[in-house]
């Protein structure tokens, strides 16, 4: 069942598992009635977890670790990092600092290979994954949860917008600017833009032409001059450099967004997922 969710498909899952597709099919099929629920929704190119499926499959998988962890116990590996690694991480994180120091975390591990993919949605982030790591307030899940940095929250735009347009003295002077708003992946609605100083607090719902769901998109939009963007400050810092772009409303940027690690609910988490956390906090901190 692991492998079906992961691979999307009955043929894939088959290559995974040294298997024919149609015997992982009929494994499904056998498993299904077994519990007496239909856990995929099947169609010719791929297949997808049920609302069933999903719940068997979050209560499954930690089970199926579990066994993995004591017979690595047994058999005296426990400790070793070695195997494979599955991860989704926030893609704006992943770019911006993660990207650039992975081949330094696998020269650290030789025996370990890295499946790495990105997403921002919480709803997929365990669907196979032995880590996820989000922005956001933590998921109240079973999961268990690290968290990794605070990051401040930055208004940024290029200097040649404002150029164009002047620059804003107050948040409440944003209602007379071009705005790029970012969507959040859970609701589908724009985040809402929140200034803080010195305790005070002020959330402003922003009115915008443009809307984006890939950050990186958004900054680029934001250095092309298209208009201002409320951004995580890390992995801002070379187009702060280059002058790229420029901070605006300084004084009403002490509002602070968390990122957080997750990994399945256990008493201890396998070697490689210790080893993995254990790097990402450290180049998360040398990132800020």
């Amino acid at each position: 069942m692991a492998a079906v969710t992961e691979a999307g498909n009955f043929a894939r899952a088959a290559e995974m598992l040294g298997l024919t597709p149609s015997g992982v099919s009929r494994a499904i099929g056998r498993l299904e009635a077994r519990v007496g629920v239909r856990l995929f929704d099947r169609n010719p190119r791929q297949v997808s977890l049920t609302e069933e499926g999903r719940r068997f499959h979050s209560q499954v998988i930690p089970l199926l670790s579990g066994l993995e962890e004591a017979a690595a116990e047994v058999s005296g590996t426990a400790s070793a990092v070695r195997g494979r690694l599955r991860v989704s991480v926030d893609p704006w994180f992943a770019r911006t600092v993660l990207a650039s120091e992975l081949q330094q975390f696998l020269a650290r591990h030789p025996q370990l290979s890295l499946d790495l993919s990105t997403s921002n949605y919480r709803e997929e982030m365990m669907s196979g994954i032995d880590v996820a790591v989000r922005f956001g307030p933590p998921d109240t899940s079973s999961f268990i949860v690290r968290k990794l940095l605070e990051t401040r929250v930055m208004t940024v735009a290029a200097p040649s917008y404002l150029k164009r347009h002047g620059e804003p003295r107050s948040p409440h002077d944003l209602a007379h600017h071009e705005a790029l708003l970012f969507r959040d992946p859970q609701s589908g609605l724009p985040f809402p833009w929140e200034f803080q100083r010195r305790g005070e607090s002020m959330e402003l719902k922003i009115s915008s032409r443009l809307m984006l769901d890939d950050p990186s998109v958004a900054i680029s939009a934001c250095v092309a001059g298209q208009g201002i963007f409320q951004s995580l400050s890390i992995g801002l810092a070379p187009f702060l450099a280059r002058g790229e772009l420029v901070p605006i409303l300084s004084d009403w940027s002490d509002e602070h967004y968390p990122l957080y690690a997750y990994h399945p609910s256990r008493h201890l988490p396998p070697a490689k997922v210790r080893a993995f956390l254990a790097f990402v906090e450290e180049v998360a901190r040398g990132a800020m």
